[in-house]
């Protein structure tokens, strides 16, 4: 990688906590850029397609999707954080899908005014989780003791939940030990709690106000 990147972001967004990860976890000097994303400007329009971030700006090119950012990441700067063997690489690719349709579920709950729906999302996350409760093993990480990709997908979604637990206990880590032995490694490393701006949590409760949605009925506890 040539060059100082640039990390076009917003304050909420797992995707670009995810970008923000994988370049610190690489000791990546980097330059973020927070955009409106309820008042786009057009330059950023110009360089995302479909109009989402994170969007990566490094030597005169410019990548978009969070995907491709840290695939990109990955394969030029070290330490390597997927696995070498092929199989394995591939699976982990695999479980950062089944981690952004966790993200998908989480936002149905933030944002949903149906009872019915909610319950369902919740329900979408406890089947999920505990189908990443089976995958683990005994070690901090989704690997075991080393730090990969898949982690610095399921860290984001862990984080929610810091704000989620203080509305209710929406019950959807009961039961799994490894998760939530995971979900507290996650927070407690560096390149995880570094991924956001200091007062995430107060931002986050703010657009749940501003959602109005039943999340914040604390009858909906498990």
């Amino acid at each position: 990688m040539t060059g100082k990147p640039t990390l076009i972001s917003f304050d909420l967004c797992p995707y670009v906590q995810r970008a923000a990860i994988v370049l610190a976890e690489k000791n990546v000097t980097f330059e973020r850029v927070d955009i409106d994303l309820e008042n786009k400007p057009d330059w950023f329009l110009k360089i995302s397609p479909l109009g989402k971030v994170p969007v990566l700006q490094v030597g005169g090119e410019t990548l978009f999707e969070s995907a491709a950012i840290v695939e990109y990441l990955d394969e030029t700067a070290t330490p390597q954080l997927h696995p070498q063997d092929p199989l394995t690489r591939a699976r982990h690719r695999a479980w950062m899908e089944v981690g952004s349709s966790i993200l998908s579920d989480i936002w149905t709950m933030e944002t949903t005014h149906d009872r019915t729906v909610f319950g369902n999302a919740v329900a979408a996350l406890k089947g999920k989780f505990a189908r990443v409760e089976a995958e683990l093993g005994e070690g901090l990480y989704f690997a075991g003791a080393s730090f990969t990709i898949v982690d610095a997908v399921f860290a984001p979604a862990f984080r929610y939940f810091d704000v989620f637990d203080t509305i209710a206990d929406f019950g959807v880590f009961d039961g799994l030990p490894k998760l939530v032995k995971w979900r507290a490694a996650l927070a407690e490393r560096p390149s995880v709690r570094e991924a956001v701006i200091f007062d995430y949590e107060d931002r986050l409760r703010r657009f749940l106000e501003k959602k109005g949605g039943v999340i914040l009925d604390k009858r909906l506890a498990a």
